[in-house]
């Protein structure tokens, strides 16, 4: 009898140890956890200071662009496309003449519409009727943009589209044909501006600057984009002289904002 109390009881003992080592187990692995992500997890600045700066760059313009194009009314579709077509392919002709890659040429509209005109109704004795709109035709109209890799040829590029018969020419700007050096050299110098000025202000807090804990920017562009556009009225008439464009410079700011850590 004795012995069957000793093994109910050694029994109960295992089970008691057992469940105490589960719920220790348990205890271990989530302090264990707890203090990883402790560890893993950066420290958050319990003091800092937020500085500004701005840095400028320029650039000279490497690459001219515009867009021309060529309109023509007809009594129907085919005729009026047959006339833009000529003119336009004799454009298209010339430029590449002039030494445009024909990867530099793109159509970006095309466009058919039908012309109305309004009609004065005959008006009687007891009554006058409104004009009413009666269809006159056709207009076609295809519009191109050019860049010009040379910049000195962008005004002999605009002279040779008014020659050979474009109705509108319009939307000339100035670019570098890759904008990131000259916006990393603005960054550079917005990202120094900023460390002058928190170096000043820990120097009059008493403060030691420590890492930077936030960036961020903004950057802008501009500059002097001359603008020239054409009437349709005796653009294609006769030998134009090739304007004069001034390129200019281009300017890049760069605007940041750095959090530093202050101890």
């Amino acid at each position: 009898m004795n012995e069957y109390f000793d093994t109910i009881e050694v029994k109960r003992f295992f089970k008691v140890a057992t469940l105490a080592v589960c719920l220790l187990a348990v205890f271990l692995v989530a302090k264990s956890l707890s203090a990883f992500k402790d560890w893993s997890s950066p420290s958050t600045a319990q003091s800092t200071i937020v500085v500004t700066g701005q840095g400028e760059a320029y650039s000279t313009p490497d690459i001219a662009s515009f867009s021309f194009s060529v309109s023509a009314d007809a009594a129907g579709v085919a005729s009026a496309q047959d006339t833009v077509t000529k003119k336009t392919d004799a454009i298209l002709v010339g430029l590449k003449d002039l030494g445009v890659d024909e990867k530099d040429i793109r159509t970006t509209d095309y466009s058919v519409y039908p012309k109305y005109v309004y009609q004065q109704s005959v008006c009687t004795v007891n009554s006058c009727p409104p004009s009413r709109q009666v269809a006159d035709g056709y207009t076609v109209s295809h519009t191109i943009t050019v860049k010009v890799r040379k910049t000195d040829d962008a005004g002999k590029a605009l002279a040779l589209a008014g020659e050979k018969g474009a109705t509108n020419i319009s939307s000339i700007s100035f670019t570098v044909d890759d904008p990131n050096a000259i916006q990393a050299e603005a960054r550079d110098k917005a990202i120094k501006d900023a460390k002058t000025k928190a170096e000043a202000l820990s120097k009059s807090l008493g403060v030691r600057l420590g890492r930077v804990v936030d960036f961020s920017e903004g950057q802008s562009g501009g500059g002097p984009y001359p603008m020239y556009a054409y009437d349709t009225v005796g653009i294609s008439a006769g030998k134009s002289t090739a304007p004069t464009l001034p390129v200019g410079q281009n300017k890049v700011i760069d605007n940041v904002s750095v959090t530093y850590e202050i101890r």
